[in-house]
């Protein structure tokens, strides 16, 4: 059975958390680190953009100012989404494509979230599979709602998958952030609450981030038949985050170009 090193619950502003995922994702690129399973939250809450994206068409950058809400852009593809500090539990795996059995990306998406659904059903939330399609990356829902998605980048036989569990969602202030297509804050909101779900929402009672946490590594272990081994960054990861931090991920250049 496999070990993999566990960075269990931390929390850190985005520029932080996106440049410890690409600082992790170099040293198991690099074979310096085994494979990593990371969960963190976000403080300030924040809004994340995929690397090819323009955050003047996807967020409302003066509001995101206004609230005190980060704005980064993440080195994996995908849509804009809003992390919430109170609302989310994030995960980030990085592992070798070849030690989750096949090089197919839908394949990858499939063994990490059949962790994700493992974890839901320690909770109490049964949640099912969606593979997503040209426009969507695969998530899951229940009922048809979405309570988590992801997105990944895969680099030398690498691969990052980072992605959310909704704890709680704030739609209202979600969609002040996130512009959708002629549509304005209010009617956003409304086609969220038929979109979007929650395990509090769910579960109907309040759940912490650690009870959700704790049902995440559970998972992990039980689906991919891995062991858990509590660790830390290593000094030069913790060097190389640190670099990135000041030079990529708090820069306006990286985050706020339409293109890079």
């Amino acid at each position: 059975m496999d070990t993999w090193r566990y960075i269990p619950l931390s929390t850190n502003d985005a520029a932080l958390n996106m440049a410890v995922d690409e600082a992790i994702l170099n040293a198991r690129i690099a074979d310096q680190v085994p494979n990593t399973l990371r969960l963190y939250r976000w403080q300030p809450s924040a809004v994340s953009i995929g690397r090819n994206q323009n955050p003047q068409n996807e967020i409302y950058l003066d509001t995101a100012k206004q609230l005190g809400v980060d704005v980064v852009r993440r080195i994996s593809g995908g849509g804009t989404v809003y992390h919430d500090f109170e609302g989310e539990v994030t995960y980030s795996v990085i592992a070798k494509v070849s030690d989750l059995g096949n090089a197919d990306v839908t394949t990858v998406y499939t063994k990490i979230y059949g962790a994700i659904t493992d974890a839901l059903r320690i909770l109490g939330v049964p949640a099912d599979f969606s593979v997503g399609d040209a426009k969507n990356c695969p998530n899951l829902t229940v009922n048809g709602k979405k309570i988590s998605g992801s997105s990944q980048v895969i680099s030398r036989g690498v691969v990052l998958q980072h992605g959310t569990v909704l704890v709680n969602v704030d739609l209202p202030k979600m969609f002040r952030l996130i512009k959708l297509k002629d549509l304005n804050c209010t009617l956003a909101t409304d086609i969220g609450k038929r979109k979007i779900t929650s395990v509090q929402a769910e579960l109907r009672h309040k759940i912490s981030p650690d009870t959700v946490a704790n049902a995440l590594a559970q998972g992990f272990k039980a689906i991919l038949k891995i062991q858990l081994q509590e660790g830390e960054l290593t000094a030069a990861e913790k060097s190389a985050a640190e670099t990135l931090y000041k030079e990529k991920y708090t820069s306006k250049e990286w985050n706020l170009s339409a293109k890079t």
